[in-house]
């Protein structure tokens, strides 16, 4: 049986805490920038974190547990 390979799109996209959280990147920081306020870009500069409905399917494509 072959080893079952991380989604390597996933692998770019989150990472995981020290406690076992996901963290991940905002979206909307890539263009059209001029738009939108000083404060609004600096808070999408931020991580947050994957909501918890959607930490499973996360980990899944993360092999993880």
């Amino acid at each position: 049986m072959p080893k079952v390979k991380t989604k390597s799109g996933a692998k770019k996209r989150f990472k995981l805490t020290a406690t076992g959280k996901i963290k991940r990147k905002h979206a909307y920081k890539s263009h059209i920038l001029t738009k939108k306020s000083t404060k609004r870009k600096r808070n999408l500069t931020q991580m947050g974190q994957v909501h918890e409905s959607d930490e499973g399917r996360v980990k899944a494509m993360l092999r993880i547990g």
